[in-house]
């Protein structure tokens, strides 16, 4: 027998305290065959199955997706949906932090939608980042779920895997599971619960013991995303299951876990106020020392934009430094129309948000790169002993390759300064040592002072002093 199931989804984490849209151009868009062909979807090989491939976009972490964007997506999915009907199976490759435009709920808006078109016998998994809000209208649309079990992100590809077997296996077997879910009232930023280290690294690896249980296929624990002010807006536990009873009780052993060790969460690099990690970066006597700009990152939901520690490290005459990097089209284009050896003024930063700070430099240009676009142009320019990248677009450095495609090596650097939060599997084993400054902008960590308008209340850390017992709650298609 062939199965006929098709692909598509959407994937980005949006701050809610950001200015910066995201727009059309922000998502790079696989359609049909480039979806089948991308690596993240080339386990999509099975030999029972007869694939359709509909549409998955994809965006750098931002602001709120602008609505006529997201509309558009929208459309265009469901069409592609609406054709490939009839249909046996419904896979969704999600994130579950997309804020739109005045819409509550996004991922919930679009899965109701997909689940409209697909009609009520078609069973539809879902993958997730654990950084994902989850809601109870998700809940109720869906059959499957499997969400990222490591921060920094190592198992992507292996939670879309987990995702997809699990919607074959009820295809080949006729087996029909369900989801159970437990929201936890705890609201904490991933730099706090990378697992990485204690107590997130505990929680996870015995996520595979409750996959084990019987009437238990997929168990997972979500920190959810901190920077979204909305109501869905809390960690939780998903498990699927064919036992509803034991998939509820393995919910409730997660949350109350989770719950218990809430208190325990901590930063796992050397952390402090900016000023204070730079005097660390000065005294350092190994290399290179990475520092975190924690509160300006792009895989955050940060703006990008700011120039407040490129002004201090100039401040401090600092030499020896790699600034990756700061988006700035203007500066960018400034750089490429002066040319390489070239030198000029530029106001650096604050072109995507008024509120970020800017530097006033005299700069050299060094090397420019035309990327695969005019959009994604970036130059390295020299400013004292300061080697800055400035880019078109926002975007993050963090990985090895990101520096060599600009003729630059972070290991023989004295100091390497990207907008990061835990540093990426790449560079946290360069990292001698690893700095996290608790830094300023739509992402930073002080949690608690947060605007928190919007947020079901009570919930740790924003309040305090409070009891909770896990109470799981099953799908209504479950029921």
């Amino acid at each position: 027998m062939t199965f006929r199931i098709a692909v598509g989804g959407i994937h980005i984490e949006c701050s809610t305290y950001s200015p910066a849209l995201t727009r059309s151009e922000d998502f790079r868009v696989l359609r049909g065959g480039e979806l089948l062909s991308a690596d993240a979807f080339s386990f999509l090989k099975a030999e029972d199955v007869l694939h359709f491939p509909l549409l998955h976009a994809r965006a750098v972490p931002g602001g709120p997706v602008a609505r006529e964007t997201y509309q558009a997506l929208k459309a265009e999915f469901l069409d592609g949906l609406k054709a490939a009907r009839p249909l046996d199976g419904l896979y969704l490759a999600m994130h579950g932090a997309m804020y739109v435009e005045g819409l509550d709920d996004a991922e919930g808006d679009w899965i109701s939608a997909a689940r409209e078109v697909v009609g009520s016998d078609c069973p539809i998994a879902t993958s997730y980042d654990l950084h994902g809000n989850v809601s109870q209208v998700i809940v109720d649309q869906i059959d499957m779920f499997a969400g990222y079990r490591t921060a920094p992100h190592i198992d992507v590809r292996e939670t879309m895997v987990r995702a997809w077997s699990m919607l074959l296996k009820t295809l080949r077997t006729g087996e029909k599971p369900g989801v159970a879910w437990a929201p936890v009232p705890v609201l904490l930023p991933g730099e706090r619960t990378s697992t990485e280290d204690e107590p997130a690294k505990s929680l996870y690896a015995a996520l595979p013991d409750f996959d084990r249980r019987p009437g238990v296929w997929d168990a997972n624990l979500m920190v959810g995303y901190v920077w979204a002010d909305e109501p869905r807006a809390t960690a939780c536990v998903v498990v699927t299951g064919v036992d509803r009873e034991a998939a509820r009780q393995a919910a409730e052993a997660i949350a109350d876990a989770y719950w218990r060790a809430r208190e325990a969460f901590r930063f796992g690099p050397i952390t402090g106020p900016l000023q204070g990690m730079l005097d660390l970066a000065e005294q350092a006597t190994t290399s290179p020392v990475i520092l975190a700009d924690s509160g300006d990152n792009p895989t955050g939901g940060g703006v990008g934009d700011r120039a407040d520690v490129l002004n201090d490290l100039l401040a401090r005459d600092f030499e020896g430094a790699i600034l990756a990097g700061i988006t700035d089209r203007p500066a960018t284009e400034a750089c490429f129309a002066a040319g390489v050896g070239a030198e000029l003024q530029l106001s650096v930063g604050g072109t995507l948000d008024p509120a970020s700070p800017r530097a006033a430099i005299k700069a050299r240009v060094i090397r420019l790169d035309e990327g695969d676009v005019p959009a994604e142009r970036q130059a390295v320019v020299a400013v004292g002993g300061i080697t800055l990248v400035l880019a078109a677009r926002r975007r993050p450095y963090h990985n090895i390759a990101d520096f060599s495609r600009l003729g630059l090596d972070p290991h023989a650097a004295r100091l390497v300064v990207v907008k990061s939060g835990y540093l990426s599997p790449e560079l946290q084993p360069i990292a001698n040592p690893n700095l996290m400054a608790l830094t300023d902008g739509v992402i930073n960590q002080d949690i608690e002072a947060l605007v928190s308008e919007r947020r079901v209340q009570p919930i740790y850390p924003f309040v305090k002093g409070f009891d909770y017992r896990a109470r799981a709650a099953v799908s209504a298609r479950w029921r």
